[in-house]
């Protein structure tokens, strides 16, 4: 089959097909790597040849990052401080914790451990921040969603980071200080673009941003902490430059951001749903997929909760809206099986059974929150354009 007629056809599978499954609260990010599972299960000589997939998802996954990058709000963070570094203490020693008992019961080294217990708890903010608008919750709980979400990816990058680069003292050391010398160039980068291109390459800001993230996504893949972390701290240095350079980070940037995330994002889940084999979900991954449902996801809530009750004096119930939107994992959880799989020959079936599990919370909130599934989209822009909440609206 041509590569022209493979990539109509991958066109209309992952424009039209999800959309028609969303009916049924099957989010498009799920069926898009579902359909690439599909495709890899199967056989068939349907995936274009060549670098352009490996690209299209290169861009939507720097995007979705980007996107997070751009949330960040430190006066929001500063509201909520507290509560915020209470939430990450607790599961800074949940993590740890689980980091513990994943090598006691598989035999891993730590470093693959911590990662196991990062696919596991870390909320995808992505996916958790486009499906606001469509819960039902309130503003309240929406800012908490929103900073909780945020505080712990941050916490989760940090920690990402330095598991991967910790082979040795000397690589530690050289991976911060290039990641050091990234986040002062960046803002210098900024700067330069305020002072000497902004003004005579009008409304160039959009184009300017997502070069720059994908620019700093490569050279943070190439450092060994994969492309997320780059995207991610260009996200976070243009909302610091709100102030001198306000269209860096307005409404219509965000969301102009947020459009090319939604159109982008559904080629890295089909991209990534390629890279299973059958051989990844022999029975005890279903098994241990299926119990890591059972007791992570009721774990998860179960600590927001209290400690919502222990913050804010509140019954358990009324914080049951946050936690449950917290549940989705997705895209943390993908790239750590993937990082797993390459970097550290992951048994099969820890990855599909970590497949399993994301697949699995990914789907909670829209259920248990009645959410209308034709908007549980990985980013969907116009929902986010008309939910503009103070949060948001501060910056």
């Amino acid at each position: 089959m041509p590569d022209d007629l493979r990539y109509v056809l991958l066109l209309f599978a992952l424009f039209v097909v999800p959309r028609i499954l969303q009916r049924y609260r099957l989010p498009s990010a799920i069926t898009s790597f579902l359909l690439g599972a599909g495709v890899a299960f199967s056989g068939a000589e349907l995936i274009p040849h060549g670098p352009t997939l490996p690209l299209l998802a290169t861009f939507g996954i720097a995007a979705m990052f980007l996107v997070a990058g751009l949330e960040v709000n430190v006066a929001d963070l500063r509201r909520g401080a507290r509560v915020i570094w209470e939430h990450l203490a607790l599961h800074a020693i949940v993590l740890l914790l689980a980091g513990v008992v994943v090598t006691l019961l598989l035999g891993i080294g730590a470093r693959p451990a911590a990662l196991v217990a990062l696919a596991l708890f870390t909320p995808s903010t992505g996916f958790i921040l486009s499906s606001l608008p469509q819960l039902g919750v309130s503003v309240e709980e929406q800012f908490w969603i929103r900073a909780k979400a945020i505080a712990f990816e941050l916490l989760a990058l940090g920690i990402l980071f330095v598991t991967l680069q910790s082979t040795s003292a000397e690589r530690l050391v050289a991976a911060t200080a290039a990641l050091m010398v990234m986040t002062f160039v960046l803002p210098v980068a900024f700067r330069l673009f305020a002072a000497r291109i902004a003004p005579v390459a009008p409304r160039s800001e959009f184009a300017f941003l997502l070069m720059l993230a994908v620019v700093a996504a490569y050279i943070t893949k190439a450092l060994g902490v994969y492309y997320l972390v780059g995207a991610f701290l260009v996200g976070a240095a243009a909302q610091s430059f709100r102030e001198q350079l306000p269209a860096l980070s307005s409404e219509s940037l965000v969301h102009a951001v947020e459009a090319f995330a939604s159109l982008f994002a559904p080629f890295y889940f089909f991209y990534a749903g390629t890279h299973l084999r059958p051989q990844d979900f022999p029975p005890r991954a279903l098994l241990v997929g299926g119990g890591l449902l059972l007791v992570c996801v009721p774990l998860r809530v179960l600590l927001v909760l209290v400690h919502r009750r222990a913050a804010f004096r509140q019954p358990l119930r009324a914080g049951l809206p946050v936690a449950l939107a917290l549940t989705p994992t997705l895209v943390f959880s993908l790239v750590l099986a993937e990082i797993l799989r390459d970097r550290f020959a992951a048994a099969p079936w820890l990855v599909g059974a970590l497949i399993i599990y994301t697949a699995g919370n990914t789907l909670v909130p829209g259920f248990a929150l009645h959410g209308r599934a034709s908007e549980l989209d990985v980013l969907q822009p116009d929902a986010l354009a008309e939910a503009d909440n103070p949060a948001r609206r501060s910056r």
